[in-house]
């Protein structure tokens, strides 16, 4: 029961809500806050509880002196995609299998608050020309993950709060602002009605684009989402919020995708890793909400937590339009308009830093090669592709470095905002008018976030125009954005490697990284949906596009010729994209196709696991001894695993494509009679982690410092025997060797993927010692019990020396352990004599992450919390 400390509650239309206006006459400071601030205010205030909810916290948020406080937030909802939320939910289902062992009823376990599950990244665009590809690759998708299906359908029919959204209806977070998000929450507590601002996490680090119509809501790993559905708070520390200031308006032809762009290469530089970023000032007024939710779902690409618009007219207005009730648009705006959380373009709330930005000053830009904050202007990809080249042009059998191999109008980012669409539409309209085509040898694709964005498109005649250059339906569902590329045409892809050729890939996403799109291709550039087709039509990243191709007259075209007017766009804005066309395309969203509707559900309120099976496998996590339990050394004489440099992303420390032939994991799955062309990829075979574990820095172009080259080996010391990860791994564990990682800056970037952290605990790496982390890696890492460790700032292992036969130890015990504290590391030489000590920073941050740390996980944590509830 809340305790109302402040006597905040207040009643509105027979519900009870936090009174914000009411504290603000209380702690004026609070009304000059941003509005993130007060929304984990009106959190806290909703769950004080006088214990881990105290009014000391509530009264240190609303007087601005709570930077680094840690407290409790609970989420109102979990979302989860199917690649991250799957081995989330076979977590559970063991958990149940647990709590029988222990005399507990296996159905009382179920999501403590309303979880959804959207399956979209399973399908994969193998097939994309012809008017029939969406319907092969659902085909071939359901024949994939049948297995994976029918326990996420056993899931939905056994557990209750959980609802499964079947393949084929779009992308998680487009369905998530275009239907699942309240905005405004209405819930039973304590046997009350309550109003109070929708918030969400999700497995999925674009969670943030909700925060484009005003959702508090981030990316967390699967083991966090787990946590939260069992009715576990997130323990955080309040972080900055840094304010974006948007003054002026873009300029006509310039969309949210190149704003996008431009923003995350400037907020890097600004450096807003682990901050809330929030957006205010006369500027936002002038962006449409489908722009913000762009602005947002970038936001894992800033570094920042979440990335806050505020709620306004325009939001009120899109609720309308995507097909939410009268009633739920008008509570939203009451309950706004009376707490005070509905924007005021004038104010200039209290934040920890401003930056300044003007719309006007935004370009069309591509960002590329392999990162998103790589932002250029059209004008410098020439001289950008050759220098990642870095060589003089190269060709073989009529492909040459540059090519573009495939080109994607993919990913929720940007297939949900209209203009975007509608412009790239209009200008393949304006392409086939003039006879221009797109080389056939182009893996094109379309894959849209929902079923809305087709409805308008047929509604305009704009999928004949995309379809006639070969952007033909793909799929609903992530595709390309997540490496679902499928193959290449395979005489370009034996072109490609026979000639070693740095060739491209354009798409509309929101990550680029080397080797996600497609194993071959070396350099990934991000565009808007109309730069995407323009290029495409181009054939080359070594273009301007000055001069986009020739006519059949002989005339050269230029993307100027080919681009539609913002008032052509605009007019079919307003004549196809309409509120039916969401509510037709929301209808019965939790039914599937035949194939979905067909399929049996067995098993009773435990899951039947199957011995054999190489997709699904009872997880181990909850036996796993605790590394850091009792006074013993944190670290004793542990062995680098691997060094690592900048810029390690979770698809180099887990890759969610394909499994490479020569691998650990296509070892494993050929030897139980599994042929490489039923390997399927890393992400369908999530739910095994025998597979996961070897495939834990499986990236093909991850750079170990510890050998010459490329790829997934290590050597093992003192014998210097190169070898896979995995095999390393397995030999120090046998002989009883301790293992760390060592690593760079921002280690951990990109997507919230838990098996980053699950696997590199399997592989029995028990410290990862890194110059910084990005936020949900570093999270992810100890809620799976390993203790992420920081270097000093100046310090690393350049700046130190540290070398592959050099071991590492922790003298102190780990009961020492402090949140941000400090531990002297010892670097003993191959000689066994320590050469070298040099201070690290602990980042476990709280108290309660020190507490998941020591009890092995959060996993084992929550377990045996939750059978000490039963009084086991």
């Amino acid at each position: 029961m809340t305790l109302n400390s402040f006597d905040l509650i207040s009643d509105m239309t027979g519900a009870r809500f936090i009174d914000l206006p009411k504290a603000v006459q209380l702690f004026p400071q609070l009304g000059e806050m941003p509005l993130s601030i007060r929304i984990l205010f009106e959190n806290l205030a909703r769950h004080e509880n006088g214990e881990s909810i105290t009014s000391d916290q509530l009264e240190r948020l609303a007087r601005g002196k709570a930077r680094g406080l840690e407290i409790d937030f609970h989420p109102a909802r979990v979302i989860m995609q199917d690649s991250a939320g799957m081995p989330a939910l076979i977590d559970m289902a063991m958990l149940r299998e647990k709590a029988g062992e222990q005399g507990i009823d296996p159905a009382a376990l179920n999501p403590q608050v309303p979880a959804d599950l959207i399956i979209d990244h399973s399908i994969m665009a193998h097939h994309s020309r012809g008017q029939d590809a969406i319907l092969r690759n659902q085909a071939r998708e359901f024949a994939e993950n049948r297995e994976r299906f029918a326990f996420m359908k056993w899931a939905q029919k056994k557990m209750d709060n959980l609802t499964v959204i079947p393949p084929g209806r779009g992308i998680i977070h487009q369905i998530n602002i275009e239907y699942l998000a309240d905005v405004v929450s209405g819930r039973q507590m304590h046997g009350k009605r309550w109003l109070f601002p929708d918030t969400v996490i999700g497995t999925d680090s674009h969670t943030t684009m909700v925060n484009g119509i005003g959702v508090l809501g981030w990316g967390v790993g699967g083991i966090e989402a787990e946590a939260v559905m069992l009715g576990e708070a997130i323990s955080m520390l309040v972080p900055p919020v840094i304010g974006v200031h948007l003054r002026g308006e873009l300029p006509p032809g310039v969309l949210a995708t190149d704003l996008a762009l431009t923003l995350t290469e400037a907020l890097r530089k600004f450096d807003v890793v682990g901050a809330i970023v929030e957006f205010f000032g006369p500027g936002v007024t002038s962006l449409s909400v489908a722009d913000r939710a762009t602005i947002a779902n970038m936001s894992p690409e800033f570094g920042s937590t979440s990335a806050l618009f505020p709620v306004d007219q325009l939001t009120i207005e899109y609720l309308r339009l995507t097909g939410r009730s009268g009633e739920r648009v008008a509570a939203v705006e009451e309950y706004c308009r009376r707490t005070g959380l509905w924007f005021d373009a004038s104010a200039r709330p209290r934040f920890d830093d401003v930056m300044e930005f003007d719309l006007s000053s935004v370009r069309r830009t591509v960002s590329g090669p392999s990162r998103p904050e790589q932002g250029r202007d059209i004008g410098a990809i020439p001289a950008v592709m050759d220098e990642t080249a870095g060589r003089e042009v190269k060709s073989r059998n009529g492909v040459s470095d540059g090519d573009i191999v495939i080109a994607a109008i993919t990913s929720c980012t940007n297939t949900s905002n209209p203009e975007a669409m509608i412009a790239a539409g209009l200008l393949a309209r304006n392409a086939r008018l003039r006879g221009l085509t797109v080389n056939p040898r182009i893996k094109c694709s379309l894959a849209p976030g929902s079923r809305a964005v087709m409805h308008y498109l047929r509604a305009a005649g704009l999928d004949a125009d995309l379809s006639a250059l070969g952007f033909n339906l793909t799929a609903f569902g992530c595709t390309t954005c997540v490496g679902n590329s499928g193959e290449i045409d395979a005489e370009v892809a034996s072109a490609v490697a026979e000639g070693d050729l740095c060739v491209s890939a354009i798409l509309s996403g929101n990550r680029n990284f080397e080797a996600r799109i497609h194993p071959l291709v070396k350099a990934n550039f991000l565009a808007s949906p109309p730069l995407v087709v323009a290029y495409a039509l181009s054939g080359t990243m070594r273009t301007d596009l000055s001069v986009i191709g020739t006519d059949p007259e002989g005339k050269t075209v230029s993307l100027a010729e080919l681009w539609p007017s913002a008032e052509e766009v605009d007019r079919l804005l307003r004549k196809v994209v309409v509120r039916d066309g969401f509510t037709s395309s929301y209808r019965d969203l939790t039914r599937g196709d035949e194939n979905w509707e067909g399929l049996e559900v067995t098993g009773g309120d435990t899951f039947g696991w199957l011995n054999d099976s190489t997709y699904i496998q009872r997880p181990p996590f909850f036996d796993l001894p605790a590394n850091f339990a009792g006074t013993g050394k944190i670290l004793d004489a542990a062995r680098p695993l691997l060094v690592l440099g900048d810029s390690v992303t979770t698809d180099h420390i887990s890759p969610v494509g394909t499994i490479a032939r020569d691998s650990e994991a296509a070892a494993y799955l050929l030897e139980r009679g599994v042929e490489q062309k039923e390997f399927n990829n890393y992400g369908g075979r999530r739910g095994n982690h025998n597979i996961m574990a070897r495939g834990t820095f499986a990236n093909l172009r991850i750079k170990n410092e510890m050998i010459d080259g490329v790829g997934p080996r290590t050597l093992v010391m003192p014998e210097g025997l190169e070898t896979t990860i995995f095999n390393a791994a397995a030999n120090y564990a046998e002989r009883g060797e301790q293992m760390v990682v060592v690593a760079g800056r921002r280690y951990g970037a990109g997507s919230a993927r838990d098996w980053a952290a699950k696997g590199t605990r399997l592989l029995g790496v028990r410290v990862v010692l890194a110059e910084s982390f990005e936020r949900i890696h570093r999270s992810n890492l100890v809620r799976m019990g390993v203790l992420p460790l920081q270097f000093v700032e100046g310090e690393g292992r350049i700046a130190l020396g540290l070398a592959a036969e050099d071991r590492f130890s922790i003298e102190a015990g780990c009961d020492t352990l402090e949140p941000g504290g400090k531990v002297s590391v010892s670097v003993i030489g191959p000689d066994n004599v320590m050469r070298l000590r040099f201070s690290a920073i602990c980042r476990a941050d709280t108290r309660e992450e020190l507490r998941y740390l020591r009890e092995g996980g959060i996993l084992p944590s929550v377990a045996k919390r939750l059978f000490m509830n039963q009084g086991v």
